[in-house]
């Protein structure tokens, strides 16, 4: 990571914020009407279904369940999209559908128009969610990571005002949040049709099929949308590193699901749920541009997302250490004796949020960086399509060791089992890096090189540089220095022979090459040996 960026990050949010172009703050304010409204809507929907609808639990479930499976099913073809029409018209469909289904929310009646609108709302989801951050990725340019770190700042903030807003208006009546979050989502497709620019949302794969973007705004690629799932299915580093990172999502969830589940049961009350999102949304906002900046510096992308791993399960550590020692509760308990039993929630909580801060950035910049230009919106599909399958299957696992734990009188067996899938998690990510899977793939713009940027000292031949949106010097294990890149061409729509990631690294390499030898981090720091 470069001293500039480094700089602007520990300048805080705000700072980081103003030192991006109209784009990328357009793109950060999207999330966080987004979130807002999604979150101001969601929480009281369940309650909206089974209490003033009267609904079996049965039809609550079978509802709730459409909108995940119509979001989590159709990622592949929302991220798909973006690369074939372009990131903005798709960015507009999804705002625009989901406005149509939150408003189809509040005056539906009938279970066939609430299972219509629920699966909308997921759908809508499928369509902007891979797009917003394959735009972001593309505008951000070399600062990927940065404009990451704010993404995630701006979308915690939205989690954190939408409940509150919607708990005021749900004490109206629960068809004025969906009517209000209906407004929101058609003024936020208004604001992006005449305000979010082309931008670089799709770009073609260059002449020689390397996938150098063509001309910025240009919708489209030169291979078919089947030609780029099979070009994405058989990238087994994206997958290897989509199924690694998907326990992680089902780590991350439990603030959903294991925390507030356990604040129920020692305190018998909802009090420390709402103090668990308050924690963990003021530590994002606050804190998550500086802890980037300093897990760039002291680590680099992917001992960042290991050492975060590791981290966010560890997180579960203070409750299963805690669970054997707090009786179930039938009543609240005093005050004071409330707060020491909500400790260990509120540690891990604290834990899970800092191992997020950690991992986000740098994550969202290796899906970009394991593939070429023209498929980045489908890499993001498919990501967040095995992420959410990760979700499920979590969800029914931690939910199953919760029962058997309490059973047969083991209570800390769920939070074992949890801290132990950040451990395989983390492994299955290091034995990546140590492969030179997630380096071998690197994507970065040969232009970005320059006299300065590679010093002529030194002859290392560590991995690559810390920073993914940053060049750096090759990586053992890919085409060496003096390898000649100049393969025959691809004709268009059909794969090149030699993977265009590899391609571009080669030609980096020989730039990098003729200008002096790979010692040092761009800036002049040297590199310290793994």
């Amino acid at each position: 990571m470069t001293g500039a960026a480094e700089g602007r990050l520990m300048a805080g949010t705000p700072a980081l914020i103003r030192s991006f172009d109209r784009p990328v703050r357009l793109l950060l304010v999207n999330q966080l009407t987004i979130n807002t409204g999604f979150y101001m809507l969601m929480p009281y929907l369940a309650g909206h279904l089974s209490g003033t609808l009267a609904l079996p639990a049965a039809l609550v479930g079978l509802i709730l369940g459409v909108r995940n499976l119509s979001q989590q099913g159709l990622f592949l073809v929302g991220g798909t999209l973006a690369d074939r029409l372009g990131c903005k018209p798709v960015i507009v469909a999804g705002c625009g559908v989901r406005a149509v289904a939150f408003l189809m929310l509040g005056v539906a009646g009938s279970v066939p128009a609430l299972v219509a609108a629920s699966a909308l709302t997921g759908f809508a989801g499928a369509l902007f969610n891979p797009a917003v951050r394959a735009y972001l990725a593309r505008e951000a340019g070399e600062r990927k990571v940065e404009a990451f770190a704010a993404f995630n700042a701006f979308g915690q903030l939205g989690i954190l005002i939408g409940p509150l807003v919607g708990l005021l208006l749900n004490g109206v009546t629960f068809t004025l949040v969906c009517l209000t979050a209906g407004v929101m989502f058609a003024a936020l497709t208004v604001a992006q049709v005449r305000a979010l620019p082309p931008g670089t949302g799709a770009g073609p794969a260059g002449p020689t099929g390397s996938g150098v973007p063509g001309a910025a705004g240009a919708p489209g690629t030169a291979a078919g949308g089947r030609a780029v799932w099979r070009e994405v299915a058989a990238d087994r580093s994206l997958l290897r590193f989509s199924l690694a990172m998907a326990g992680s999502y089902a780590l991350n969830f439990q603030i959903y699901l294991g925390l507030p589940l356990e604040v129920r049961r020692v305190t018998a009350g909802e009090f420390g749920v709402t103090l668990v999102f308050v924690v963990s949304g003021v530590m994002t906002v606050i804190g998550q541009a500086r802890v980037t900046a300093w897990a760039g510096r002291r680590w680099g992308p992917s001992r960042a997302i290991v050492r975060g791993l590791v981290l966010m399960g560890l997180a579960f550590v203070p409750l299963a250490v805690a669970a054997p020692l707090t009786a179930t509760a039938t009543a609240p308990p005093p005050a004071a004796a409330q707060v020491l039993l909500l400790l260990p929630v509120l540690g891990a909580a604290v834990l899970l949020s800092l191992a997020t801060m950690i991992i986000y950035p740098f994550e969202m910049t290796t899906v970009v960086a394991l593939g070429p230009e023209h498929s980045v919106g489908t890499r993001y599909g498919l990501y967040s399509t095995l992420a959410g399958l990760g979700v499920a299957a979590g969800n029914l696992l931690s939910g199953w060791a919760l029962d058997l734990g309490r059973s047969v009188g083991l209570p800390s067996l769920p939070w074992l089992g949890l801290a132990a899938v950040g451990a395989g998690c983390a492994a299955a990510v290091r034995a990546l890096d140590r492969s030179g899977r997630l380096a071998e793939h690197s994507v970065v713009s040969p232009e970005a090189v320059s006299p300065e940027a590679v010093s002529p000292e030194g002859t290392s031949q560590d991995p690559p540089s810390p920073d993914v949106a940053s060049p750096g010097p090759p990586s053992p294990g890919t085409t060496p220095p003096d390898a000649t890149p100049d393969a025959a061409p691809a004709a268009p729509g059909r794969h090149p022979p030699v993977s265009p990631a590899r391609a571009s690294g080669a030609r980096l390499r020989d730039v990098a090459a003729g200008r002096g030898r790979a010692g040092r981090w761009p800036g002049g720091r040297r590199r310290h040996a793994r």
